[in-house]
């Protein structure tokens, strides 16, 4: 058991160091986004999702977001699904991509869960907020860990 605490104490410093790195390589650079631009391409792929109280698990479509600084769960999802509910110390302020507040508020809870991907398993903590129509989003700090190809 020890191991596997100490893999992902690892794991989240591995992640918070890329995040830093990828920090550094945004500041002084400038950035214009269009409302109308739309994505060259979206990206969906199926995960497993399981519970760390119960370990029932739910099949999930989420969305690798490159513009997406978090991981994040939808509210309602979450909420049907019956995922333990954390919440935070400190309300996370949520900004849109054009740097206004989002009307839809703070994020005030998270879930955790074990989550699988082709016999791949980790501990993930996905921040809730209110997607809409999008159940999970995978960001940057997913997709720099894991560097995926694809076609």
């Amino acid at each position: 058991m020890k191991d596997y605490d100490n893999y992902w104490r690892w794991r989240e410093q591995e992640v918070k160091r890329k995040l830093r790195e990828l920090k550094e390589k945004a500041v002084g650079e400038e950035r214009v986004v269009r409302q109308t631009m739309q994505p060259l391409r979206v990206v969906w792929m199926k995960i497993g999702m399981e519970k760390i109280d119960t370990h029932e698990g739910v099949i999930v479509k989420v969305l690798l977001d490159s513009g997406a600084m978090g991981m994040f769960v939808d509210r309602k999802f979450a909420e049907r699904n019956r995922f333990k509910l954390d919440k935070l110390e400190r309300p996370l302020k949520v900004t849109n991509v054009d740097g206004s507040n989002n009307s839809r508020g703070n994020i005030t809870h998270e879930v955790e869960c074990n989550a699988y991907y082709k016999g791949h398993q980790e501990r993930m903590r996905f921040n809730m907020c209110n997607l809409r129509r999008t159940e999970v989003i995978l960001g940057m700090p997913w997709l720099a860990v894991h560097n995926p190809e694809i076609d």
